[in-house]
């Protein structure tokens, strides 16, 4: 739904959450999957973060024209240092701002839980090394015991129980890219992960 920002003064649930630069894609994604697991609909009205929970619900407001659209987050992105969220093309038009291609936005929170998630800055990405992934506790216990500093974590999967096995939290890919072939060599196999906050 499209309304002028003028609106946004009349709820006090709405937090600001930052400014920068939004830009959209399309065509080259579509159908493809998104981060999260689900097919991308360049029509639909989905946004990629780098950092925030998938299922967060923001509204962005394009402040050049004052137009505002609510997405929800299933991806991650944008990739290009001066963005800060990327716009599926359906959200995109609502604010006018597919001819531009950009546009200068605030993104206001509308439904998510910031505070339980791991993030501690929205603009900065956390990676780690993820060593396994099982469907037995017991296994994944066992497995951490052999690699000292790692940590389990109980993921839900379309009603399925997994236990991930982790290593390590590094803000620059490159770090977490070093533990992983350290690792790798002590006959440990992983790869490198963004964390996610969903």
């Amino acid at each position: 739904m499209t309304r002028r920002g003028a609106d946004l003064s009349t709820s006090e649930e709405k937090r600001a959450l930052e400014n920068g630069v939004a830009s959209w894609y399309g065509p080259n994604f579509h159908g493809k999957l998104t981060a999260n697991g689900e097919v991308y609909d360049m029509n639909g009205v989905s946004a990629a973060h780098r950092t925030l929970p998938f299922g967060t619900i923001l509204l962005v407001e394009n402040l050049d024209n004052g137009k505002t659209v609510q997405v929800r987050v299933n991806d991650r992105g944008p990739y290009a240092k001066n963005r800060i969220i990327d716009l599926s093309k359906g959200a995109a038009e609502k604010i006018d701002m597919i001819g531009p291609g950009t546009a200068r936005v605030r993104l206001y929170l509308m439904e998510g839980d910031l505070e339980n998630s791991r993030i501690s800055d929205i603009k900065v990405p956390t990676y780690t090394v993820q060593l396994g992934s099982y469907q037995s506790r017991e296994e994944a216990d066992r497995h951490a015991a052999e690699v000292e500093g790692s940590f389990v974590e109980t993921v839900n999967i379309d009603g399925q129980t997994f236990y991930r096995l982790y290593k390590g939290t590094y803000k620059d890919p490159e770090d977490a890219k070093v533990e992983m072939e350290r690792l790798n060599q002590q006959g440990h196999a992983g790869f490198v992960k963004q964390i996610e906050n969903n």
